[in-house]
């Protein structure tokens, strides 16, 4: 006999949903997805994202000749401590205004009248083009891992080319497409199995890879935690401060726990708390997994720089082939994941920006499946250009790595503006459940800061000594991404300086279908739409 369900539970449940129902009518929303997040899960995309162990050995890469093991260690614990205050930051306005659009909606919001539609529309495209950059990053680190399973299966004898990189990319980027078409129940409950995985690749390394590693890879404590190396050319300094990419482009993109706002339960607490609870567990994660690393992968630090892959090859040093091998397709399976969680954030932001307008072919992004009731058209959309950023690997590794620098510059200047706009915009802040107190303004004062100071250093090259090959096309993308939406906002006639209104209603709190949450699927357009900021709660 199935066991009867806690009347009193299903009344708070059915509470919850209504709140949150009338919460985004106030922000000026109908609910048009299903509310099957749990608080668990909301972390759960934000954790899976940052993905961690594959993360960490995609960008090796950028700590190993910036500094080494203390690049690697406390690198990584000086930027997770400040990447925590921007997440604390970002948690106030998601709880205070839980709506999938987020970043770009806070700004409009706090902003001034006179420059919030210009600074709505600049955050918008940078978040776009941010998330963007992000899926491309984290599949192309796929594909790259991928690629050194191969390698590792083959013995060696295997070394992929750029274009055998870039169709295993295009298969990843593809099916992950199909992935995130899927309803939002099945999405959601993947979201515990990816939490679980990682979790658990972390203790492999962590506890089982000091235990194998051999004594001559076993490194001291002044090797592991001293010994500045430094192989690009930079002043110690700066080359400690440029491995902070690596810290940063891991724990990075939390805002997707925002994105999804729209989906979530109790979303004015489950938000701000998944985003919070997300860079705590992987700053402690990434810094000891990043220890273990330091005291276990050895001294020939150039030879790790030079290979394919260097943590691929810290494990073959250690486990052997076979364990290597094993370990490895798990590596590649959480990169999956953080991928197609990625994208799955990325196309509800989209779907919200399309939602007010603002990006090309709005009227066909906006748009539900009727049978999974996800953004499909939203979801190819992002992957399209995911993949026509990948395009940038046939230009050099060089290229290619500005997608990872992409998605962290790209995503700090949407990360920042609604932060300085709270404060400085000079509209009233009502807090939500999640509220910092007295701690609030240091907190954003120190995130604003931060951010600023590495979106700049983010877009020098590697080595001080560049040539065309090795230059940073970082500021090429970004600049040129933002300078063709500035042109497309004030072009004669056509351009978004004379339609784009911000935030456009959908629903009025008045509405008597709210305490039933049943809407007509038509979109208001008249100009009564526009989102006041004096209607907020």
């Amino acid at each position: 006999m199935a066991k009867s369900k806690d009347p009193e539970a299903q009344k708070r449940k059915e509470e919850i949903k209504k709140a949150d129902v009338r919460l985004l009518a106030q922000l000026g929303y109908k609910q048009e997805f299903k509310r099957d997040f749990k608080p668990l899960e909301v972390f759960g995309i934000a954790f899976s994202i940052i993905g961690l162990t594959p993360s960490i050995a995609s960008v090796l890469f950028y700590s190993l000749p910036n500094g080494g093991g203390p690049a690697m260690v406390w690198g990584w614990l000086v930027a997770s401590l400040l990447v925590l205050c921007v997440g604390m930051s970002m948690a106030e306005l998601a709880s205070a205004m839980p709506t999938s659009g987020g970043l770009y909606f806070w700004t409009y919001t706090y902003a001034s009248p006179k420059w919030r539609r210009l600074l709505c529309w600049i955050v918008g495209y940078a978040n776009t083009i941010g998330n963007i950059a992000a899926v491309a990053s984290i599949d192309w680190g796929c594909a790259v891992q991928v690629m050194a399973a191969v390698t590792i299966a083959s013995d060696d004898a295997f070394s992929p080319n750029s274009a055998q990189l870039f169709g295993v990319y295009c298969a990843i980027v593809l099916s992950h497409g199909v992935l995130c078409c899927l309803g939002t129940t099945v999405l959601a409950r993947l979201q515990t199995f990816y939490i679980i995985l990682n979790v658990l690749l972390c203790m492999v390394v962590i506890i089982i890879l000091p235990i194998t590693t051999p004594d001559e890879f076993r490194n001291t404590t002044s090797f592991a935690l001293w010994d500045f190396t430094n192989f690009n050319g930079w002043p110690n300094g700066f080359a400690f401060i440029l491995s902070f990419l690596a810290p940063l482009w891991t724990i990075c993109s939390f805002d997707s726990s925002v994105h999804i706002a729209e989906e979530s339960s109790n979303a004015a607490v489950a938000v701000p708390w998944g985003i919070v609870n997300a860079i705590s567990v992987a700053g402690l994660l990434g810094w000891a997994i990043n220890m273990v690393l330091a005291f276990c992968m050895g001294t020939d630090l150039e030879a790790l720089w030079d290979s394919d892959q260097p943590m691929a090859l810290i494990f073959l040093n250690s486990f052997g082939r076979k364990a290597t091998l094993g370990v490895w397709i798990v590596v590649v399976l959480v990169q999956y994941m953080m991928g197609s969680s990625m994208l799955l954030g990325a196309s509800r932001q989209t779907f919200a920006f399309s939602r007010d307008g603002a990006l090309p072919f709005s009227g066909w992004l906006y748009n539900l499946s009727s049978y999974t009731q996800t953004p499909i058209n939203s979801v190819w959309y992002d992957a399209i250009l995911a993949i026509a950023m990948g395009l940038l690997a046939f230009a050099g590794d060089q290229a290619i790595n500005a997608a990872f620098a992409l998605s962290v510059t790209g995503l700090y200047v949407a990360y920042a503006i609604p932060i300085v706009a709270r404060f400085w915009g000079g509209c009233e802040f009502i807090p939500g459940p999640f509220y910092l107190g007295p701690l609030s303004a240091p907190c954003a004062v120190i995130s604003v800061v931060f951010m600023t100071v590495m979106s700049i250093i983010f877009l020098f090259p590697t080595s001080p000594t560049t040539t065309i090959g090795d230059m940073n096309y970082t500021v090429v993308v970004l600049g040129g991404v933002l300078f063709l939406s500035l042109v497309w906002y004030y072009i004669p006639v056509y351009g978004g300086i004379y339609w784009f209104t911000g935030p456009i209603k959908t629903v009025e709190s008045s509405d008597p279908n709210l305490e039933l949450n049943q809407f007509s699927g038509a979109r208001q357009q008249n100009s009564s739409s526009q989102f006041s900021p004096s209607r907020r709660v």
